[in-house]
C-alpha cells in the first residue's frame, strides 16, 4: 500500500506565498502521474496542477497557471506545490494523488491513491 502525506498548508493573507509538500511512502512505486487538487467549502473537488513523473510534463488549472508551480524530488519521493499570488478564492483543502496507470491527469478518478488533505487558507 502507497500512503501519500501533505503538509506545508495554513494561513497567509493574499498575495503571499505556501510550498505544499506532499511524500510518498509505503510500497515502492513509481507513479505515472502526481497531482495537487484542492476542493473548497460548498463546492466540488477540482484539478489543480498534475505532473508526468517520467517526463516532468506538468499541467494546471487555467485559475493558477502562472502563479502555482508543480515540482518534484525523485530522491525523496516527493511532490511539491508552489503558490505564489496567492488569492482568496484559492482557499481551500488541497489533496495530492498518484496515478498508477496511464489515466487522465485531470480527472479525480484516474488516480489511485489520495493523500488526507491540508487546508490552505487565503485572507484578504
Amino acid at each position: 500500500q502507497v500512503q501519500l502525506v501533505e503538509s506545508g498548508g495554513g494561513l497567509v493573507q493574499a498575495g503571499g506565498s505556501l510550498r505544499l509538500s506532499c511524500a510518498a511512502s509505503g510500497r515502492t512505486f513509481t507513479p505515472y502521474t502526481m497531482g495537487w487538487f484542492r476542493q473548497a467549502p460548498g463546492k466540488e473537488r477540482e484539478f489543480v496542477a498534475a505532473m508526468r513523473w517520467s517526463n516532468s510534463i506538468t499541467y494546471y488549472a487555467d485559475s493558477v497557471k502562472g502563479r502555482f508551480t508543480i515540482s518534484k524530488d525523485n530522491a525523496k519521493n516527493t511532490v511539491y506545490l508552489q503558490m505564489n499570488s496567492l488569492k482568496p478564492e484559492d482557499t481551500a483543502v488541497y489533496y495530492c494523488a498518484a496515478d498508477k496507470y496511464a489515466g487522465s491527469y485531470y480527472r479525480e478518478i484516474d488516480y489511485d491513491y489520495w493523500g488526507q488533505g491540508t487546508q490552505v487558507t487565503v485572507s484578504s
